[in-house]
């Protein structure tokens, strides 16, 4: 009777414990949906970055930090090889180790890495030892995860991990890490476009303002900052017969004069450009036409009354006066810059020549 009883006791035992490894499986199957759900999210607040209003640097320092924040990661650093040298994009490392962190492609822990496009993960095993990248600084780093990047097949640079404790990565779950950094490469891809156009612009030799391209990359951000704002385009009209009277030295002083009269006028947090030859385009960002129609006349008198250059001829002093055509539209955040600025432009080209006016569109 006494073995019976034993024996049921250990088959009840037995049967607790299988159960309690069944549940125990299925905690850590629905903790690591959990966790993969929670790295789905974070992916997704990744992609959602791409499309927000902001500076490609700044949309890649807000994705490394978002790395930092959501994975159990001390140190991330994006370095990219811009065709001439290595820049870090984005980094939480004191500046001071900057110089060891984007020539890591020099190391030969990583160059098979790159060669191989295999990502490399490092770690000491005593207190005493040091990673071999780091120069100077002893304990800050004791694991890494190195992850090449290529796009189109064209290594484009590198991704770091890094932690403050020996193994730090040694059961993190790699496959996430891979998405993330195809997930960063797929940002740096989509935001070359973005970069090119950002700086693209160039600052005009003759007036000292910004080219039109820089109101389709950064100007634009500011402007989308605003609901909508006003935006005018004005031409000097008689520049041509300027040039043929009195010479294209005069036509460019002219023009020089033109611009800098505008900028003694207007607030320096509004937009003004050179947009081509003698047509300049000022954004009043945040207002409305109505409330920019008076201010808009007293620029105009003011370069119509203040400019003008005396040219002495057959010993007679005359004088080269500015002519303007002003027109305004107004421009909605969101919808599309270059139609309003094409609008304008067209109204310039196809008014009348000797058209002096303000108008609004």
């Amino acid at each position: 009777m006494a073995l019976v009883l034993i024996i049921i006791l250990v088959l009840i035992v037995a049967v607790l414990v299988i159960y309690n490894i069944s549940i125990h499986k299925r905690l850590n199957e629905f903790n690591n949906i959990q966790d993969r759900l929670s790295n789905l999210g974070v992916l997704q607040k990744f992609m959602d970055t791409i499309g927000e209003d902001m500076l490609v640097e700044e949309k890649i320092a807000k994705i490394n930090q978002m790395l930092i924040d959501n994975f159990d990661i001390k140190y991330s650093t994006i370095v990219v090889f811009d065709g001439a040298e290595y820049v870090i994009k984005a980094t939480n490392v004191s500046e001071k180790h900057w110089e060891t962190m984007k020539n890591l492609h020099n190391d030969d822990m990583f160059k098979d890495s790159i060669t191989s496009a295999i990502p490399k993960y490092v770690t000491i095993n005593k207190e005493s030892e040091r990673l071999s990248y780091q120069k100077e600084e002893m304990g800050r780093a004791k694991s890494a995860m190195f992850f090449p990047m290529y796009i189109d097949n064209i290594y484009y640079g590198y991704w770091i991990i890094e932690h403050g404790t020996m193994h730090a990565f040694d059961n993190i779950d790699t496959s996430i890490l891979g998405v993330i950094k195809d997930n960063i490469i797929s940002v740096l891809k989509s935001t070359n476009y973005q970069n090119t156009i950002e700086n693209i612009y160039r600052i005009d030799k003759t007036t000292g303002l910004k080219s039109a391209e820089y109101l389709y990359g950064k100007g634009q951000l500011e402007i989308n900052k605003y609901a909508q704002s006003a935006i005018g385009m004005f031409q000097i009209i008689n520049i041509e017969e300027i040039n043929e009277k009195f010479g294209r030295n005069i036509g460019t002083e002219m023009i020089i004069q033109v611009c800098n009269e505008v900028k003694k006028h207007i607030s320096s947090d509004y937009l003004f450009v050179r947009y081509m030859g003698p047509k300049f385009v000022v954004c009043f960002l945040g207002n409305e036409q109505e409330t920019i129609s008076d201010f808009v006349v007293e620029i105009k008198e003011k370069i119509e009354s203040n400019v003008k250059i005396k040219i002495i001829k057959n010993n007679k002093a005359i004088y080269a006066k500015a002519k303007t055509n002003f027109v305004f539209a107004t421009y909605y955040k969101g919808t599309g810059l270059e139609e309003v600025l094409k609008k304008l432009e067209e109204y310039l080209d196809t008014a009348n020549k000797k058209e002096s006016n303000i108008n609004y569109i």
